[in-house]
This record gives C-alpha cells, structure tokens and sequence, in this order.
C-alpha cells in the first residue's frame, strides 16, 4: 500500500495535549478530527503514536464527548450500507412488539477484562435473534484466547462466510435471517493504517474502547436496543453518556464486579440503562426532543431468577475452536438446564431481551416463549429480567435460534461462493 504525500500536521493539537492545562481546552471535536485523519492515511505515524499516548496520560480518551466523537469519525470512515434498503428490509421483518419497534441490535464488550471467560456476548447475540433483528459487531481477539470473530470462523458443522456479510450484501442477508455479524475487519479497511502504531505505543489506547461504540450502521438511526460490556466499573457511567450523545435511547451499560464486560453470573452487576423517560426537553437547537436519562443499577443473578456460578466455572474451552464446539452444543439444546456456561449466556441474552421491550408484549399470540407461564415480576429498573430469561429459553428451547443461525451460515456461503 502506497504511502499518503500529504500528511496533515496537527503539531498545534499535539502541543495543547503536551500540558494538562492545555488539555482542558482541547474539544472532543478537535480531537476527533485528529483521529479520523488516520483512516485515510493522512497521518504521520509519528504523530499518530504521541497523539495516542497524550489521549492516555491525560485521560481524555476515556471522556464521554471524546469517546462519542471520535467513534463517529470511525463509523464516518466506515463502509456505508444502503439506508433506504436496510430499512425496507427491516420493516418487511415486521418483528415489532411490545416496546420493540423491530430495530437492530447488538451484544458488545470493550474486552480486556483478563478473565477469558466463554464468549458470552457472541452467543448471546445468536439466541436473541429468535426474537430480534442483531447486528452483532465484533472482531478477532488481541487479548483474550478467542474473540468473537475467532468463535464464528471455528463454528461446526459449517462455518458462517463471515467476510461476506459486507455494506452491500448486508439488506440481503436480513431477507434470509434475523441475525447479521460485521465483522470489523471488513468494515473498518482504514483501521490496517493504524495497526502498526497501535503494536508500537506501549499503553491501551482510545482505539481499545472505540470498537463498541463503532458498529457501522449505528448512523443509519437502526440501531434499536445494545449491551455494551466495559472492564473497568469507573468508566461505566463515562460509556452510557458517550451513547446518548451518539443518539442511543436504549442501552445498558454494564461491569461485572469483578471487573468483567459482562452481566457476571457470579455475583453482582454494575449498570447504567440509557432510556427514555417518557418526558420532553428541548434541545440546544431549540426543538422539542424525547427526554433521554441515565439510570444506575445493581442486578444479580436471582434477579434473573438464575444461581450464581464462579467464573472459574464459565471458563469454556481453551481456544475458538472448543468454544465453537459449546456454542453448537447450546443452539442444539444440548446442554443441562443447570449448565453453569448456558446459565451465564441466558442472563446476557436476557437482558438484551428485556432492555428491547419486547417482554412489555403479550407472548403467546406472537408465538414468543410459548413454553411455561408468563413473569410479571419486575426487578431492579422496573424491568423483567425474568421474563426475559424465560423467552431467553425458549429462544434455545423451541430451535428457533438454531433456526436463524443457520440462515446466516447459508446466506453467507452462497455470498462467498459467488464472489
């Protein structure tokens, strides 16, 4: 690949971020515009690195304003789906109910949590596309022994074509199945300019929390409901504001107490749900919007009406490939309903479930968890977490899951054999 000719300087930048006084002046949307230099190749490396480093030691790249910013530069340079055939596709689904308008949605963790436990929010996505439209975004590991990327390339019997669910193939795909993953190799190409300074800089940089704040057809305004997983409790709250200033108006934060970028199965859970109020504000531009708040939560695994497990108990296997071999496992209702692994998927999927609106619907008459008596118990934020474990269940149980799931394995095939 042929080097840029003109590198943009941003010296000026660089010198503000070199003091902490001059960092307080610095804008989230300067900052931004830095960093979208580097997916166009419009940057010198060396710049690159120290405007990196200077995000870190001055914590600016943990600032809600800059988280926000600087993932919409991403998506910007992203590959751009068709929006007018996305959302025909989407509304042909016709998979509203309850409080779910039948948007898309996505399971995401920022990763680098060290605790390598079973890609949970991979599977997650999978059972909750029974019942939702997922537009799972998601990449090889660089910390943990398999990613998400890593879990679906190592899928038994056959294995999803997951490089061909690209821009263009993507309204396609949804005519077949319910659940999409993009894979950000693919949608991100100028993402490989920053590769090799990221190996270089000798800290986690900005772009180790962007990759959940990035899925690409966010923009298309039908992203619809998300978890999104973070390692570190303190910067929670700093994620669900980076998402309502994105636009999200219904999201759950969450950190295991353990530190883990899941809803942990072995003890409680930190949250932050994004939501609407039901109430008006006006905007800075004056206009009359839809009152968007941020809720703090402690959930439990009884809230989900669930045991706890140790998170030695949910290790999985050892690599993408034993993993692959539980995934199969769980979409085949193959496991224990005891099974400390399929407990720990079922209280993800559940709160994707639940944070969708889809449980505020009658079930039944949709054909959704026709299996055992609706729950009407609300938990902590009001919500139906058991509901939501209950039709989590009958997402394995009726095949449903392994339905959708296969219908993305096929299309992605006939895409990949006719490239």
């Amino acid at each position: 690949m042929a080097q840029s000719t003109s590198f943009v300087s941003i010296s000026p930048l660089l010198k503000q971020l070199s003091t902490m006084e001059g960092a307080r002046s610095v804008s989230a949307t300067d900052i931004a515009a830095g960093i979208g230099l580097i997916f166009d190749n419009r940057i010198d490396r060396v710049q690159f690195g120290i405007l990196l480093y200077a995000l870190h030691t001055t914590g600016k790249d943990h600032q809600p304003a800059v988280l926000a910013k600087c993932a919409a530069s991403m998506r910007l340079a992203a590959a751009q789906v068709d929006k007018d055939a996305l959302i025909q596709v989407i509304r042909s689904k016709a998979k509203a109910h309850g409080d779910y308008r039948g948007g898309l949605c996505d399971i995401v963790g920022t990763g680098g949590d060290g605790h390598n436990t079973y890609n949970v929010s991979t599977t997650s996505s999978i059972l909750a596309s029974a019942l939702l439209m997922i537009s799972k975004h998601g990449n090889n590991s660089s910390t943990s022994l398999s990613g998400s990327a890593d879990l679906l390339l190592h899928a038994q019997p056959k294995a999803p074509v997951i490089a061909a669910t690209t821009a263009e193939a993507l309204p396609g795909i949804y005519q077949k199945t319910n659940y999409a993953f993009l894979y950000a190799r693919e949608w991100h190409p100028g993402m490989r300019f920053a590769a090799e300074v990221r190996r270089e800089v000798p800290v986690r940089t900005i772009f180790n929390l962007l990759g959940p704040l990035a899925n690409p057809v966010h923009d298309t305004g039908l992203v619809e409901a998300r978890i999104l997983g973070v390692a570190r409790k303190d910067i929670g709250a700093n994620f669900a504001e980076a998402l309502r200033l994105g636009g999200a108006t219904k999201a759950l934060v969450v950190c295991g107490d353990e530190n883990l970028d899941e809803i942990s199965c072995a003890g409680p859970t930190h949250c932050w749900y994004v939501h609407e109020t039901g109430g008006m504000i006006t905007n800075e531009d004056g206009e009359k919007v839809k009152e968007v708040r941020t809720t703090e939560l402690l959930v439990e695994p009884e809230d989900f009406g669930l045991p706890r497990h140790s998170l030695e108990q949910v290790h999985g296997g050892k690599g993408p490939a034993e993993n692959a071999e539980i995934l199969t496992k769980i979409l085949r209702n193959e496991l224990p309903k005891d099974d400390p692994v399929l407990h720990f998927v079922l209280l993800n999927t559940a709160a994707l479930i639940t944070i969708s609106g889809i449980c505020e619907g009658a079930d039944s008459a949709m054909g959704h968890g026709d299996e055992g008596e609706v729950i009407e118990e609300r938990g902590p934020g009001g919500l139906r977490w058991k509901e939501g474990v209950r039709r989590a269940r009958w997402c394995v149980e009726s095949g449903e899951a392994l339905r959708q799931w296969e219908g993305f394995v096929e299309a992605t095939n006939e895409i990949g054999i006719t490239r």
